[in-house]
């Protein structure tokens, strides 16, 4: 059934308040270049300013500090972006499976299946594997031994989730994930590679998102660990015995070699590489394509290879612009100076 309401019922919902008509009723959600008439749109990013009076949505979720604009209907929240989310779960929910088990899942008689799971066509489930209540496993997942996945988790078709990892609630792992693969650990033997066997585990915290395509390694020995929150996005790397803290993002074909500590609340942007053994302190920023060789212990942004303090990386980068100039400059000095010494040793 579709979901209407009227603009005062929705700034209830996300605790905003409206300017203008309150009793415009709302019928759907839209990017603010596409909204039509009954849809609600938002604007959080100044970029996007000059569609605030150009669009043909019904409503606006802006700012507090947005002055009114006229003909349009806003609602003034603290936090746009965050209010939008709300709308859209509310106006177009996902679109869920049902409870229940497919006839073509696999099955182990050990496994333990929670009450309301849902269980898609060909998703295998080994023995031990314990499945908490409300989760839902799309068609193709591989379930290992003895894993455990906390209620209310959705795990997406073709993710491998290997032996002994454990997963919290609500996580969400998206397509193609590995989690618990072997950790990347060769001895060497003259000129052979002996591979280390990779015992430990994985362990994914609550609330935690992982994106396409993203490997999480199992330990060596003890466990490579989530924490808590943290945000995973597609073709990310994490090695084995990497520790993660709470509420981290971590953005595109990031990678974060073996034994290396992150702290919390710490963002790595894309394509961004942090070397093995180091740690990272709480509240970091590391840049896009920066390469952390140690230890980070001050909160702060960091950028650059090897990764240095924004504010010191802009410096050299401004330098480095003015190096063929400085270049031109000195082999200009160099001949001035090689014309004076040849007119000296003339004079003489």
């Amino acid at each position: 059934m579709a979901c209407v309401k009227t603009l005062g019922e929705i700034a209830k919902k996300v605790g905003g308040r409206v300017l203008g008509d309150s009793s415009v009723l709302i019928r759907g959600v839209a990017a603010i270049e596409e909204a039509r008439q009954g849809d609600i749109t938002f604007l959080s990013n100044p970029r996007y300013g000059k569609y605030l009076k150009e669009t043909n949505a019904s409503a606006v979720v802006v700012s507090e500090d947005i002055p009114p604009v006229e003909g349009k209907n806003l609602l003034l929240t603290k936090n746009p972006y965050l209010a939008f989310a709300v709308l859209l779960k509310e106006f177009k929910p996902p679109l869920l499976p049902e409870a229940g088990v497919h006839p073509k899942a696999e099955i182990h008689p050990s496994a333990r299946l929670g009450q309301r799971v849902s269980i898609g066509a060909y998703a295998v489930i080994e023995d031990g594997a314990d499945i908490g209540d409300g989760a839902i496993i799309y068609p193709g997942v591989y379930i290992g031994r003895n894993v455990t996945i906390g209620e209310g988790t959705t795990i997406y078709s073709n993710v491998s989730v290997r032996e002994g990892t454990g997963i919290g609630k609500r996580v969400i792992i998206h397509c193609n994930s590995v989690l618990g693969s072997d950790g990347f650990g060769y001895a060497r033997d003259g000129g052979k590679y002996i591979k280390i066997p990779q015992t430990g585990t994985v362990r994914i915290g609550d609330d935690v998102e992982v994106g396409s395509c993203v490997t999480i390694d199992r330990a060596t020995v003890g466990e490579t660990a989530v924490g808590r929150g943290t945000k995973i996005d597609n073709l990310v790397q994490i090695a084995h015995n990497v520790r993660i803290g709470e509420d981290c993002v971590i953005v595109a074909q990031a990678g974060i070699s073996g034994s290396t500590k992150v702290g919390r609340r710490v963002q790595i942007a894309g394509q961004a590489g942090l070397a093995g053994h180091i740690e990272i302190a709480d509240d970091c920023i590391i840049g896009a394509k920066s390469g952390v060789t140690k230890d980070i212990r001050e909160k702060g942004a960091y950028t650059g290879y090897p990764a240095l303090p924004h504010n010191e990386w802009k410096k050299l980068k401004a330098l480095s612009s003015k190096l063929p100039e400085v270049r031109k400059r000195l082999e200009d000095l160099e001949r001035r100076l090689v014309d004076l010494e040849k007119r000296a040793r003339e004079s003489s």
